[in-house]
């Protein structure tokens, strides 16, 4: 059980890194964020703009009404629609900025999430092989949500930047001294949050990878739940998870203790300009240089940007993240093996003829599971390059079943994998009714060529929907289907026969009963070339027998390519090819391979003796 993560990266460059990110975010999205750039600068604007009302209303209304000793209707309507207005505007640009934002983010988030699906989509098996799944749903969740969660704060330090702007202005316009003053305490505010940055960025950066670690082991804790148990391994996975955890947990304290040390400091900065203004203020109203109104003025200001301000702190402890999340991101984006395709068609009434030539295929080993046994004396190790096909060469006729029969590790289901073009070979040509499938459009094999894997795969869906897919089907046609995969009977006895929802994974069938569902989901198709790789394996051999007996009747004209491991199959078969360590060893008839093959008779008598032994027991049990 593996959990990848990518190494941290260097503190120096990640302020770049997050703005290039933040460039291309915005480079997306431009329209929803300039209208979200507005919002921010109205709000920055007012917020400025406030403090000249405020300062005119006490000037031309408060001071008067206070000498006069009583303050009349019209001064009250005065107060009134001047601070209205300009509470209005200052709600309008919070509105559009926090509206905007929002729709930025979001829409982020579900594009990365939809460009990476597609990708995973795109990249073939062999790159699937080497991720975990838990790592791949981190991928397309919790790191997009990272790269993008620095919009939410974004549009309001740029208005913070508006708000600075004017209200420096605006300072100077009041008072220059009380303006000097205002000139020291925002610089050591910038100060403060960059020194905040650079001691939050390792700390985010860490604490971000651990998350998604933990979602990739608790994913990978839940696909093995039935390994987990059968193993008796419950006490060490919940271990392993614990110090995961654990170390998450301990990470997120060292990012609340670091916010914790340096929240009061930044909050004391304006604080102390505040009581700075107010002394020089006071001391200058004394002197006749200003008047009381102004030093509100400029207080005021102080109080409504120092919080703002704190906008460039939470940018700048996102932007590790955003860059921790970009880079585990754009991995997958740009990752490489994605298959080429052309723009040919096989034919809608081909034959399925299939031809493998020369074909080699080799694979890197990923890294050894955790819950796996120790590895072997001859086992490679991880990343080296293990060759599973040597130059191998089958003729599957067309309209004709061929057997592929070999002992384990002998890259039967690799082979398939090639003729399926699920991964495309490292040497030699594969071709179908002629055409090499490399200069196949994306879907053209798919629509002649269908599998059914030992290792069946049902959504939690009804029956209906698992042998369809989604294709407007009849309903005669899927009752067919059922019969020829001998799944009928049990369907009927289903609540809701066709209808009745199978549960994940199919949860509530048999392995059995899921392999006849899937075998029946591939005959609905009407496939040129069927292929089964061990499809039948956990079917009774009369089932099987009948399920076959029923391809080969209503399915006439189809081409069969079937890994095969019982008698059954292999009698049913028109030619097999015999496969040891990667290579075909001989291709004929059974009776052919029986004479002049040593390993093929050895193999298959194997099976003949295990099929004759388990039909000795159930004799004896039914006799019993």
């Amino acid at each position: 059980m593996t959990s990848a993560a990518p190494a941290t990266p260097a503190r120096r460059g990640t302020l770049l890194r997050g703005l290039r990110v933040v460039a291309r975010g915005f480079a997306e999205q431009r329209g929803v964020l300039a209208l979200a750039v507005v919002g921010s600068a109205i709000y920055g604007v007012m917020t400025v703009a406030m403090a000249r009302v405020i300062a005119h209303l006490v000037s031309s209304v408060v001071e008067p009404a206070v000498r006069a000793g009583e303050i009349t209707g019209g001064q009250v309507w005065t107060i009134v629609w001047q601070m209205s207005l300009a509470v209005l505007l200052t709600v309008v640009g919070v509105i559009l900025r926090r509206v905007c934002a929002g729709m930025a983010f979001f829409n982020l988030n579900a594009g990365y999430r939809r460009r990476v699906t597609r990708q995973y989509l795109r990249l073939p098996l062999s790159w699937h092989h080497r991720h975990p799944s838990g790592q791949l749903l981190s991928n397309a969740n919790a790191d997009v949500e990272a790269t993008w969660n620095v919009f939410q704060p974004l549009p309001m330090a740029i208005g913070v930047l508006v708000m600075l702007a004017v209200g420096a202005v605006e300072m100077v316009r009041v008072d220059l001294w009380l303006a000097l003053i205002g000139m020291l305490v925002f610089p050591a505010l910038f100060l403060a949050n960059l020194v905040f940055q650079a001691r939050m960025s390792p700390r985010v950066t860490l604490a971000q990878q651990l998350r998604a670690e933990v979602s990739e082991v608790a994913h990978e804790s839940i696909e093995a739940g039935l390994l987990v148990k059968a193993m008796g391994r419950e006490e060490q996975e919940t271990a392993r998870f614990a110090e995961v955890t654990d170390r998450l947990r301990r990470a997120a304290i060292e990012v609340g203790r670091t916010r914790g040390t340096f929240d009061p400091v930044i909050e004391a900065i304006p604080t102390l300009g505040t009581l700075a203004v107010l002394a020089v203020g006071t001391a200058r109203v004394g002197a006749g240089s200003i008047q009381a109104a102004d030093v509100v003025q400029i207080a005021y200001l102080f109080s409504v940007l120092a919080f703002p301000v704190r906008a460039f702190g939470w940018v700048l402890a996102e932007l590790p993240r955003t860059v921790v999340g970009w880079e585990r991101v754009n991995a997958v984006l740009s990752a490489r093996g994605e298959m080429a395709y052309g723009d040919a068609a096989l034919a809608p009434d081909g034959t399925g003829a299939t031809a493998v030539r020369d074909v080699s295929y080799a694979y890197e080993v990923a890294e050894r599971s955790d819950l796996g046994p120790t590895r072997a004396e001859h086992e490679p190790e991880p990343g080296e390059q293990v060759v599973a096909l040597r130059d191998v060469t089958i003729e599957v006729p067309a309209g004709r079943t061929t057997a592929v029969v070999g002992p384990t590790g002998a890259g039967k289901s690799t082979l398939t994998n090639v003729v399926l073009r699920l991964v495309d070979p490292s040497g030699g040509v594969v071709e179908i009714d002629g055409r090499d499938l490399r200069t196949v459009r994306r879907g053209g094999v798919p629509a002649v060529a269908t599998l059914v894997a030992q290792q069946t795969f049902l959504f939690d869906d009804t029956v209906r929907g698992n042998v369809t897919l989604g294709q407007d089907v009849e309903e005669d046609d899927v009752v067919d289907a059922l019969k020829i995969a001998q799944a009928d009977g049990f369907v009927a006895d289903l609540p809701d026969g066709i209808d009745t929802r199978v549960g994940e994974r199919g949860a509530s069938l048999s392995g059995g009963q899921r392999q006849r569902v899937a075998l029946a989901r591939a005959v609905i198709r009407r496939p040129q070339l069927l292929v089964l790789d061990d499809a039948t394996s956990a079917v009774d051999p009369a089932i099987e027998t009948a399920i076959l007996d029923g391809l080969r009747e209503r399915s006439r004209g189809m081409t069969v390519l079937v890994v095969a491991y019982r008698m059954s199959t292999i009698a049913m078969a028109d030619q097999v090819a015999y496969l040891e360590r990667g290579r075909v060893i001989d291709q004929g008839t059974h009776p052919e391979l029986m004479q002049r093959c040593e390993g093929y008779q050895r193999l298959v008598t194997a099976y003949s003796r295990e099929a004759q032994e388990r039909a000795a027991v159930a004799a004896d049990e039914e006799t019993a």
